[in-house]
């Protein structure tokens, strides 16, 4: 974190000198626009003065090699000093705070008052199939989660619960051979989504459904319906399970 002085505007952006600890002027940094504040204003001049002096974190050099940094991460003190002391990996706990189809907003135990600084990305929420975050966790639930990132800029704690559950397909992975039965879960352009135990999805390829042309899978299925598939693949790193034909649609 550096102190600077702001020098002016270029456009929409804020020009500030850094300054060392003995208050000698140094080189001219730029903080753009989106890096003024973590609040809505149509121009930062409404948020600084020309000679006022306020804390930013370095973001690094750009290619003209001008240092450029960020006001934002350093506007709220209390809140900066909270995300600093998170690490990768750390559990935490928190309530659910909102539950949108594009991920999970979480209060973190501990978090200065009047903020929101966790989230749940669709992905991380569970190993399982599910359509919108509802199905995993709903406002008002206590939850414990792992840390993947905390970020000053954003202020927020990128949270997972994923990551605090065995992956099904470790206990999946010995299943490679055999022939199952489940129901196809989605049904896409290229292929079919079959359940085969619980939270364990595999993809069958349109090519597996049959040997005559055809635009797309439900031309030969439906969704829920039961199909056999035979296990060909279980791909730990990449957590997939790819199947190959074993009958039909039944």
């Amino acid at each position: 974190m550096r102190t600077v002085r702001v020098a002016g505007f270029d456009g929409s952006d804020v020009l500030v000198q850094l300054v060392d600890g003995e208050g000698k002027k140094a080189e001219i940094g730029r903080i753009p626009r989106h890096e003024a504040s973590m609040r809505r204003t149509e121009h930062p001049s409404e948020l600084f003065e020309v000679g006022q002096e306020i804390r930013a974190e370095e973001i690094g050099r750009w290619r003209e090699g001008q240092l450029h940094l960020s006001a934002r991460a350093c506007e709220i003190p209390a809140l900066r000093a909270f995300l600093l002391a998170f690490e990768r990996g750390q559990v935490v706990t928190g309530t659910v705070s909102a539950v949108h189809n594009f991920g999970v907003f979480v209060h973190v135990d501990g978090e200065p008052e009047g903020l929101c600084t966790g989230f749940i990305r669709v992905p991380d929420l569970t190993w399982g199939w599910i359509s919108h975050p509802s199905e995993a966790v709903e406002a008002g639930q206590r939850i414990t989660a792992e840390v993947i990132l905390a970020e000053t800029r954003s202020g927020q704690v990128t949270l997972s619960l994923k990551a605090l559950q065995e992956d099904p397909l470790i206990r999946f992975a010995d299943q490679v051979g055999r022939v199952l039965t489940g129901p196809i879960t989605k049904i896409v352009p290229f292929g079919v989504f079959v359940q085969l135990a619980a939270d364990v999805v595999g993809f069958l390829h349109l090519s597996e459904l049959t040997d005559q042309p055809v635009e797309t899978p439900d031309q030969l299925v439906d969704e829920g319906g039961l199909i056999t598939v035979k296990v060909t693949e279980v791909d730990l790193q990449r957590h997939r399970v790819r199947l190959g034909a074993a009958g039909g649609a039944v």
